[in-house]
């Protein structure tokens, strides 16, 4: 009877899944970008490049309202504008609307180059005394987290305007 050796798992390059879920303080982003389908995908494919703007955890904590809800859908369609299926269906639009603003289809990102996000909005960055700031929001990079096979992760101090 021969022994055989259990075979070496298969190990490809690191890639932006990878690393995003090891980080703590962009975990609430990290979940919200699981969940929409086409944006996991992208993120776990190494041949697709993207600049992942990551906001902290406290600054989603301290929107007004949930990535998922817009307040125009309040005003609308009032208190219950999430519930049954057609409001499940408008908050996961709204959910991928938001993810999309954070990411940008190009890695590595070169200042001053404008860029449409994933959601369609433009977007490019500055430095300026030592400070990486994406525009047209003004909004601080506090790190370049990762750089990995198919992107980088940027974590920002802001979230990006969606709605």
């Amino acid at each position: 009877m021969t022994s055989r050796s259990p075979s070496p798992p298969v190990s490809g390059p690191v890639i932006l899944s990878d690393v995003m879920g090891s980080n703590r303080t962009i975990s609430l982003f990290t979940s919200s970008a699981r969940e929409v389908d086409p944006v996991a995908k992208r993120l776990d494919d190494p041949k697709i490049s993207t600049t992942v703007l990551a906001p902290l955890n406290s600054a989603i904590s301290d929107l007004p309202h949930k990535p998922w809800e817009n307040p125009s859908d309040y005003t609308a369609l009032g208190a219950n504008a999430y519930e049954g299926p057609d409001g499940r269906a408008k908050a996961k639009e709204n959910l991928r609307r938001f993810v999309e603003a954070h990411l940008v289809p190009v890695a590595p990102w070169v200042e001053g180059d404008r860029v449409k996000t994933l959601e369609g909005t433009e977007v490019w960055w500055e430095e300026k005394d030592g400070k990486k700031t994406i525009q047209p929001d003004g909004i601080e990079v506090a790190t370049i987290s990762n750089k990995v096979a198919n992107g980088e992760v940027w974590i920002i101090q802001g979230v990006r305007r969606f709605t």
